[in-house]
């Protein structure tokens, strides 16, 4: 276990400056959900869920699930990826997850009720990027299509896992941005207490072939770090005007 000494250190070493962020009618703006599945997120839920309550991915999906009331309630635009693969497609170097079909591939229960509001656009996704995994076989893009057909100039994302998913997400987003695939999208934001990570000690992945150690509070910074070099902006506090 990586000690809460050496996770400060590296705060203060490779510091985020973080942001509160404000949101009001004045600003076009759409909520990006990274993979809040079963799979993921619901403890004992398959093969990369959680082991036992997890408090940072509990506290993620409690933060999600008030932004998209929040969404909901004004009519905001809401971008639901989901992660789902077909059994006999593998993705390494994860092992079986989110089978397509099962309660894995699903939203937590806290966010099943997304699937019938009509601002949602739910996207199953079979990679880890989830712009990639917007691609349709036509070479077009649900999400950039998503972008548009709702003027979006910003978007506020969240999800898990901070330093996989959600970066490769933002990265993509904030690539694609810069190449003027996503007009009239300007601001790519990431909030920090609506992200969470998994947690696999060193000790534990030790014993498991091909493994990395991936302490939840050190990866958690670093993909926060990541996401903001890359040219996101951070928050630790989203509001809601009137």
């Amino acid at each position: 276990m990586v000690s809460p000494q050496v996770v400060e250190v590296l705060r203060n070493e490779l510091p985020v400056e973080q942001e509160n962020l404000l949101l009001s009618g004045e600003v076009a703006i759409g909520l990006v959900l990274v993979d809040i599945v079963n799979g993921f997120c619901t403890v004992g839920s398959g093969n990369l869920a959680p082991q036992a309550p997890d408090k940072q991915i509990a506290g993620m999906v409690d933060e999600s699930v008030k932004l998209a009331r929040e969404f909901c309630k004004r009519n905001w635009p809401i971008y639901a990826l989901l992660d789902s693969h077909h059994p006999d497609v593998p993705e390494p170097p994860y092992p079986p997850h989110c089978i397509a079909g099962t309660d894995e591939s699903k939203l937590v229960p806290a966010l099943q009720w997304l699937e019938n509001e009509p601002n949602v656009t739910l996207r199953c996704k079979d990679c880890i990027d989830g712009f990639l995994g917007s691609l349709e076989k036509d070479g077009s893009n649900v999400f950039v299509k998503w972008v548009k057909a709702n003027k979006i100039t910003s978007i506020l994302v969240v999800g898990i896992c901070t330093d996989v998913c959600v970066l490769d997400f933002v990265c993509s987003a904030l690539s694609a941005r810069n190449r003027g695939l996503l007009s009239p999208l300007e601001d790519v934001v990431v909030y920090s207490h609506g992200c969470a990570t998994f947690d696999l000690p060193i000790h534990v992945a030790r014993n498991i072939k091909g493994a990395l150690a991936h302490p939840q509070d050190l990866m958690h910074h670093i993909g926060l770090y990541m996401a903001k070099g890359r040219g996101a902006k951070v928050v630790s506090e989203v509001s809601f005007g009137i």
